[in-house]
């Protein structure tokens, strides 16, 4: 699939771009945690190379859990601010069987290069205004409807902050957190897309959750 880009339509579109993410950012601040079911499909040349499914757990002062179930279907990884190592659990019911990695282990990175600590709505959302606020937008598509808002924005990839890079984003007026991220090389190629559905938010999940 290759996505061909239309002409950018100017200053306005960008203007209702941002306010879309501040309202996220806004949103975001009254949740003390939340998990979500996450798809995640990565592409070489364009064409599907790789697919992982997983439950994405996050709790304030950036605790992280996500549970595997393809193709892993046992595996945990968990993450707590600050530290420079995960815990990843092969076996999750084992928890003696359990291993300290560095957030450098390209084990624990996506096939994109994505770190545990670079994922969370919080560093997403941080990524979305530190691009619209240096990046010039060439914004082509702002779509409204009552359940959803839909938009691209050019960034300078939220790994390594050096490719320029367009993502076409899908979010959802119910919570304000997205429900679809697709990312795109500049010749319109995919490089990976997310699908992101039920989501629970502050569900009281307890510190222990978040211990291995």
């Amino acid at each position: 699939m290759v996505v061909g880009f239309l002409p950018p339509l100017g200053g306005a579109e960008e203007n209702r771009v941002l306010a879309v993410v501040q309202k996220m950012e806004s949103e975001f601040k009254t949740v003390k945690d939340y998990t979500c079911e996450v798809e995640q499909i990565f592409y070489q040349g364009g064409e599907e190379n790789q697919r992982y499914r997983f439950k994405f757990c996050f709790k304030r002062e950036k605790k992280i859990r996500v549970d595997f179930s393809y193709p892993y279907s046992s595996l945990t990884i968990f993450f707590r601010e600050g530290d420079q190592e995960a815990t990843v659990l092969p076996i999750r019911s084992i928890h003696v069987l359990k291993f300290r990695l560095s957030l450098d282990n390209p084990l624990i990175h996506t096939p994109a290069g994505q770190r545990v600590n670079q994922t969370g709505m919080d560093y997403f959302i941080n990524f979305l205004l530190k691009n619209l606020e240096k990046v010039k937008q060439e914004t082509d598509e702002f779509y409204e409807d009552n359940d959803q808002i839909r938009f691209w924005l050019w960034g300078r990839d939220y790994i390594g902050e050096k490719d320029l890079e367009k993502y076409r984003i899908t979010v959802s007026k119910r919570n304000w957190f997205p429900t679809r991220i697709e990312r795109y090389d500049l010749e319109g190629k995919p490089i990976e897309v997310s699908m992101i559905r039920n989501y629970a938010i502050n569900a009281h999940l307890s510190d222990e959750f978040f211990v291995p």
